[in-house]
Order: structure tokens, then sequence, then C-alpha cells
């Protein structure tokens, strides 16, 4: 390995380099970060090391499955800086990536802005209200309705514990130049979304077309503020939606790319936490598919593409489609009983899993591999994002959760 110090930072390389000073003895504690090669716009930005092999191979599916990494040998002191969570790999591919070698993550309660409060928006609100105390500092709101806006500022306002009126976070409206005045951002803005009884069969990519221009409109908002914080795409087509943010940031005036936007570990889609939670609502009512309750894992987007594991250890590829489509049909189940399927996704994609998001706990998310917001078990760290790295993915689940990988690609 090799060592150098570089803009205030200790870094470390597989080679020697050219451009970072003369090289220093091996850095024994404190942060670390390890340049690694990448595409500008297609690559991880940056994210924590949890294997050597992601240094030689940090940005495809492979991040997930120790068994499909390069065998690579590092020394002492970096397995240690691994070991212990201090190893940051940051591509220097990207425009400014020198930046993150100084950045520091913000301490305290986070403020969170949330666009669009309609059925998903309130009921998201009303969750990060009640159970966001510890870890959000206040909510902004904003929608196109001031009476709507009127109205839940009014309905949170009067949402307190008796003689402990400061437990729960304040709640304000926020006009839309204030939006990225934030730590978390939460995009549950929508247009178009198809009727109960309508003969639409993909709801979700149904409002692709017009949630995406909503999306470029606010995306651009949020290059020309210099957010700093987190994106959370929660409307649908999560995923795609996830990418069209962090594209449509990174483009200038003319529609060219030029890398000064988002990054794309600043952008997450929040879709996967109500799969999964549906996955074990039929885990619990069915024995043939208990084994998920303790074993299970969910890979992909929040629709078609969604890839459900029954077990990781004792995989069962048919049992694990079958679970699959129970989850993925879910929603229209919902629809059949005449109701629109919205209190589950904003409770258990929306807040639940955003507040494990601010709590830097482990949680379903969208996150940038292979060049698509892919949703896999996450959380965020010191030593920025990391994925669950697992012994070993059985070659027909890895299989599944690449073919939902090119199916994302084909969407945007």
């Amino acid at each position: 390995m090799y060592y150098y110090h570089c803009k205030s930072a200790n870094l470390v390389f597989l080679t020697p380099q050219m451009g970072f000073g003369p090289e220093i003895a091996p850095v024994e504690s404190g942060h670390l970060f390890a340049p690694v090669k990448g595409d500008p716009a297609l690559g991880r930005g940056s994210f924590k090391v949890n294997c050597p092999g992601q240094l030689e191979a940090p940005h495809g599916l492979e991040v997930l499955d120790v068994s499909r990494l390069p065998r690579t040998q590092v020394d002492g002191p970096t397995a240690a800086a691994i070991a212990q969570g201090r190893l940051t790999a940051v591509d220097r591919s990207r425009p400014n990536w020198e930046k993150l070698l100084t950045a520091a993550p913000k301490p305290g309660k986070k403020r969170v802005n949330l666009l669009a409060i309609g059925d998903v928006g309130s009921t998201l609100l009303t969750g990060l209200k009640l159970l966001g105390g510890d870890v959000v500092s206040s909510i902004g709101i904003c929608d196109l309705s001031e009476q709507i806006t009127a109205r839940w500022e009014f309905e949170m306002g009067q949402i307190s514990l008796p003689w402990d009126y400061g437990a729960f976070p304040e709640v304000e409206v926020i006009p839309p130049e204030r939006l990225f005045d934030c730590d978390l951002f939460v995009f549950v803005a929508s247009k178009g979304i198809p009727p109960v009884g309508s003969k639409v069969k993909d709801v979700r990519m149904a409002q692709f077309e017009q949630n995406a221009a909503i999306v470029r409109h606010y995306a651009r908002m949020a290059r020309a503020a210099h957010f700093q914080g987190l994106w959370a795409a929660v409307s649908d087509p999560v995923d795609p939606l996830a990418k069209t943010a962090y594209l449509e940031s990174n483009r200038d005036e003319n529609g060219r790319w030029d890398g000064q936007g988002l990054r794309p570990e600043q952008v997450q889609g929040f879709g996967l936490g109500v799969m999964n939670a549906r996955a074990a609502y039929f885990a619990k009512r069915d024995s043939r598919f208990a084994s998920f309750l303790t074993e299970g894992r969910s890979f992909g987007p929040h629709g078609t593409g969604l890839t459900v594991a029954n077990s990781i250890e004792h995989y069962d590829d048919a049992l694990s489609q079958e679970l699959t489509q129970l989850t993925v049909t879910a929603n229209l189940k919902m629809r059949e009983l005449g109701f629109k399927p919205y209190v589950a996704p904003a409770l258990s994609s929306g807040a639940l899993s955003l507040l494990l998001t601010l709590r830097g706990e482990w949680h379903c998310g969208s996150v940038f591999l292979d060049g698509v917001y892919m949703g896999v078990k996450n959380r965020y760290t010191p030593a920025g994002i990391e994925t669950e790295l697992l012994p070993h993915i059985p070659d027909a689940l890895f299989g599944r959760i690449r073919d939902a990988a090119e199916h994302l690609k084909q969407i945007i």
C-alpha cells in the first residue's frame, strides 16, 4: 500500500501515485481515504469500504457479495482501517472530488423539508412528527395549495404531550425558495396517479413521465442552492426518479453534464421499505415463507424488478419468486378493496426508513450501484454510505438482482 498526505487528509492507494506529494509512512489511526477509479457520471461518488476487494471493483453489484469481489491484498494499517470503519473510497474521476476529503458530517438533529402534503405526504409527516423527536429538529412543509399547508401546520401544531411541549419537532409552512435550506429534502410530489378502478397494470411506471418533469425542476433548484444534504425520493416510480434527480442536478443550463450538482450518494430512493414489510406480512401468514423473517432480504426497485429472497443461506428460487409476486402485487390487492395503497408506503418506506437513515441505522433504500439506484440494505456512517456485504449471494438470486439493474437501465 502507498500512503500520501494531501488536502489535509491521509490517502492510501494500491499502486504508487504521482501528484500527491511524497510518500508517507503507513497511517495507523484516523480517517483514511482511498481514491479509486470510476466513471464521472455513472460511478459511485464515495462510500464506506468494508472489504479490500471493493478498492479494485468499487462500482458494480459485486460490492454486495464478498465471494464475487477480487481477493485484494492490503497491509495491516489499511486492513485495520476497514475493520474499524475508518476507510472511505472516493471516485477521483468526479469533478471536485477533493472537497470530500475535508467535508465533515453535521452534528445534532436535522432539519427536514417535505414537498407536497397529499395522502402520502401528510401520512409521512405525521410519522415524522410523532417518532422523530430524537433526530429531527423541525419540519418544513411546502405544497402548491396554501390551504393544505395551513391545515397541516394547524393540525401538527396541536399534537403534543402534556407538559412536555417540546418533545416533538415543530412544523412550519415554507415557500419554495426555502426548500433546500435543510439537511433532508423529501420529495413526495406526484401528478396523475391512476384512479382506483383504472385498467392501468403498472401504476408506478404510469406516473414516471409527469413526475420526472417535476423532479427536473426541483433538481435544478437543488443545484442552484448548492444543496449538501440528502435528497429522498418517495414518489413513484421511486428508483427512476432518484436517478432523474441525480442526473438533472448535474446538467448546466444547456443540458450538458458537468458534475456540479448532487453527488450520487446524496440521493436515495425510499420505496424498498414497504416492499420488505409486505414480504414480512405474507411471511407471517404462511409458514412456507417464515424463513424470510429471520434470513430473508429484499433487493431492487419498488415495483417491477423487485427481488425478495426467502433466505440467503437457504435460498429457494421458486419460493422466493412466489413471495416476490405476492409482494409486488400487494398494492393491486388494496386497489381491489377500493382504496389507494398509500398508508403503508408512507410509513414503512417513508417516515420509518427516513428516521432509520437519520439515526445511521440499517434500512431498506435505493443507493447508486452499477449506474442505477438499486434497493439494498444500507446505512449512513461517518465514513460514508455502507451497503450490506454478504458472504455469498446464490447465483440464481444474484442473477435476478442483475436483471433488475438491467431493467432499470432501460428506463433511464
